[in-house]
């Protein structure tokens, strides 16, 4: 059975929640909101003001991890300041969720490179969860969209090193490219699990750069604004973004941004998750 993605090629505040609400899902409980709040001097990340009317109607509460890399979002202290800096706690109620120990750890039973996950252990505070993902390139895996957020995203800083690492965090930056993609596959599923049948996912395609919003020095936007994207399946929504990055033959941009993509290998996270279970890579689309 395919997944379904709705998109709009309509990119506001007020069309993020009426792809939310085209849904017709209703987070129950608490709800932790999962976004990228922007490393410090990134100029590419959606600013709070653009994810505000779908956060207040939802009531959600921001929620971040720190970095496992060297930075101003690497220490709760330097994070905290960060995210007041950026607004985010100017209108929302944020939570840094591994900003105190211990981590909360997380089983992959069949993971296929790691076996555990550990995120910070305020995740266990939240009843569903709302992941709001601006989808660009990235340094290391090629793109960044809902799965990223799941994996990396929600990771605590020890489990962003874990990640990376495949399993052993000195390894960090050195581990085998493919083996750190599979990884991030299995980090995600155990959020995937954790929150089943209670979280949704939009990706932004807009502000596409080939770098992270998590660059100090980041790239400017190589290809023009694409659209938003809704759906209940995070292997679906990431899927469906890099095929409209593909359809997108008349922007100058489009070889550039596929270059980072296809040199890191990033469709293999999603063909990673695919085979975990936790979405499809088939899916019908429809336009609003």
């Amino acid at each position: 059975m395919k997944s379904k993605v709705f998109f709009s090629k309509t990119i506001t505040p007020e069309k993020v929640l009426e792809m939310y609400n085209i849904l017709g899902i209703s987070l129950p409980g608490r709800i932790a909101v999962k976004l990228h709040s922007g490393e410090a001097g990134n100029q590419n990340f959606l600013k709070p003001e653009f994810f505000r009317p779908i956060i207040d109607a939802v009531g959600g509460t921001v929620v971040e991890c720190n970095t496992a890399y060297e930075g101003q979002r690497d220490t709760t202290e330097k994070h905290l300041k960060t995210i007041q800096a950026h607004g985010w706690s100017r209108y929302f109620k944020v939570d840094l969720l591994d900003a105190e120990g211990p981590d909360l750890e997380l089983p992959i039973p069949n993971g296929k490179v790691i076996r555990k996950n550990f995120t910070g252990k305020n995740l266990a505070d939240y009843d569903s969860l709302l992941v709001l993902s601006h989808f660009k390139g990235h340094p290391m895996g090629g793109y960044g969209g809902a799965l990223k957020q799941l994996s990396i995203g929600i990771a605590s800083s020890f489990g962003k090193a874990y990640i990376h690492g495949a399993g052993v965090p000195e390894n960090l930056w050195t581990a085998d490219h493919d083996s750190f993609l599979e990884a991030m596959a299995d980090a995600a599923s155990s959020v995937v699990e954790r929150f089943r049948g209670r979280a949704a996912y939009i990706n932004v395609m807009k502000n596409m750069s080939v770098d992270c919003d998590c660059c100090a020095v980041a790239e400017d936007p190589c290809m023009k604004d694409i659209g938003i994207l809704a759906s209940l399946d995070p292997v679906a929504i990431d899927q469906a973004c890099l095929n409209l990055v593909y359809a997108a033959t008349d922007d100058s941009g489009r070889d550039h941004l596929l270059e980072r993509i296809e040199s890191r290998n990033g469709v293999h996270t999603i063909e990673a998750a695919a085979a975990l279970g936790i979405g499809s890579r088939e899916y019908e689309i429809t336009e609003v």
